[in-house]
């Protein structure tokens, strides 16, 4: 007999109960819930565009199909940075961005992205799973309606394409200069004139002498827009950027509405997606950078001590206001990422750091 017919049959007596008890559960699970992300990226940009994509088909596989995620890429149903709020709103049931874009609604936010001086992509999870940033992050955007979940990372970003070659921190002063988040904070300490745009918009903007420099992500997702093209000096490190982190974000109002099951799967598509994009960033960074150097002349410059030690100085001036900002919430934020980074930063003195120089020091590398 066929489910249907089975259940057809169940008019009377225990036959019916048991079929009445068990139709409910079996529909829910049948059910396919259709979902919109919207993305900060245009389609398929190497790294995050491809990033977003990842996570598109990884729900969708991890539901067994019963979630459908399409993807619309930064200007396809909202603008970039306006996906946030369609989220919130329930315009979209999820979007892929990073925390470095949603200073406006709260500066706690983007500590969960990015800190000048701050996490590496290994710490920067370790904050959030093991260190309590998770929680502070879910009280954070729940103001907003949202679930998030961090779901990649570049790793170390760099401090960007620069027409003229930096020789001090008075080469900086009045340069206009693209960057986000608290790094944006951080360079107008010492005189830029920061502009928040998009990555494109970053491209016609050094063209055109809008802006004297600016940074993005790194030579993979760098070169494939065109930076090369038109600013041959990439400075590092990027100091205002160690690491930074993408993010999904769901309404949490659909996500609570999930069986757990589901749930669990939205999590896990995007924990499990982490070091895979992280590595990827890696790994294509270092190929780009070569061929950047080898046939498109670009010209690798390190940053003058005493521009980092200005950075610096300028970093903590910026964690020290939001360890006294007004909001208590931003500054719960703020003391538990300084308490893990202080106490991770310190054994990585040891650690990492340790194996990094020691590598340094007999390889060159």
């Amino acid at each position: 007999m066929k489910r249907r017919d089975f259940l057809k049959a169940g008019t009377v007596g225990t036959v019916g109960v048991a079929a009445g008890a068990l139709a409910t559960p079996a529909i829910a699970q049948d059910k396919v819930h259709q979902w919109k992300m919207v993305t900060a990226w245009p389609k398929n940009l190497p790294g995050p565009g491809v990033a977003a994509q990842m996570l598109a088909d990884r729900i969708g596989v991890l539901s067994g199909g019963r979630i459908e995620v399409k993807l619309y890429a930064a200007g396809e149903l909202v603008p970039g940075r306006g996906v946030f709020d369609a989220v919130s709103e329930g315009t979209a049931e999820l979007y892929h961005a990073v925390p470095a874009y949603w200073g406006s609604k709260s500066k706690g936010i983007l500590l969960f992205g990015s800190q000048p001086f701050g996490l590496r992509a290994d710490e920067q999870f370790g904050w959030l799973y093991h260190g309590g940033g998770q929680e502070l992050y879910d009280k954070m955007y729940g103001r907003f309606g949202l679930k998030p979940f961090l779901c990649g990372n570049s790793g170390p970003q760099w401090q960007g394409w620069f027409k003229n070659e930096i020789k001090s921190v008075d080469d900086l002063k009045g340069m206009k200069f693209r960057t986000t988040g608290l790094a944006s904070e951080m360079c107008a300490k010492i005189g830029m004139s920061v502009e928040a745009m998009s990555g494109p918009a970053m491209f016609q903007a050094l063209q055109t002498g809008a802006l004297d420099a600016g940074e993005f992500i790194g030579p993979w997702t760098d070169s494939a827009l065109g930076y090369q093209q038109v600013a041959k000096n990439y400075y590092w490190p990027g100091v205002g950027e160690p690491s930074s982190a993408e993010e999904c974000a769901v309404n949490a109002k659909v996500y609570n509405e999930l069986p757990e099951d589901l749930q669990q799967a939205v999590a896990m598509a995007c924990e499990s997606l982490y070091n895979p994009v992280w590595t990827e960033y890696t790994t294509k960074h270092a190929l780009a950078l070569q061929k950047l150097v080898a046939e498109d002349g670009v010209k690798v410059r390190k940053l003058p001590d005493d521009v980092i030690e200005a950075f610096g100085k300028a970093a903590e001036e910026v964690i020290a206001e939001m360890r006294e900002d007004d909001d208590e919430l931003v500054r719960e934020i703020t003391e538990s990422f300084v308490s893990y980074r202080d106490s991770v930063g310190g054994y990585m003195t040891y650690a990492d750091n340790g194996q990094m120089n020691a590598r340094a020091k007999v390889l060159g590398y």
